[in-house]
């Protein structure tokens, strides 16, 4: 458990080649966003690793998109979690290494999780999950 994130470490699953990519893209941001690529990094480690075959489809990983909401307002979302270089907010397009990115990558629909979002501790629940929009 880190200072920032988890009093509730749900179990999260990722495949084999986005374990490495999340790895690379967390270790290249270390300069720019230092807290979140920690946080990333962390979440990688502790997450149960399978082939891509195996991963099911309702668990959230790089080009999926997830619907959440914050459990202290109540606000939904639909968001699509992207590589860095093709994040853009308009569009609703969430880097992997950004607080709702790293907090959402590797957990499945149904599932919550404790994470700290603009300085204050939230629960976030992934509603839905899918690989269309």
């Amino acid at each position: 458990m880190n200072h920032t994130a988890l009093d509730r470490e749900p179990p999260l699953l990722l495949d084999n080649r986005n374990e490495s990519i999340l790895r690379n893209v967390a270790k290249a941001a270390m300069d720019r966003a230092p807290e979140v690529a920690t946080l990333l990094l962390a979440e990688v480690d502790r997450a149960e690793i399978v082939s891509e075959a195996e991963l099911p489809d309702d668990v959230v990983t790089i080009g999926s998109f997830v619907t959440y909401q914050i459990q202290l307002t109540g606000a939904i979302n639909t968001v699509r979690l992207v590589l860095p270089q093709q994040a853009d907010l308009s569009k609703m397009r969430v880097s992997i290494v950004s607080g709702i990115g790293a907090a959402l990558i590797g957990l499945r629909a149904g599932q919550q999780i404790d994470w700290v979002l603009g300085g204050r501790r939230h629960v976030l629940e992934v509603i839905r999950v899918s690989r269309e929009p």
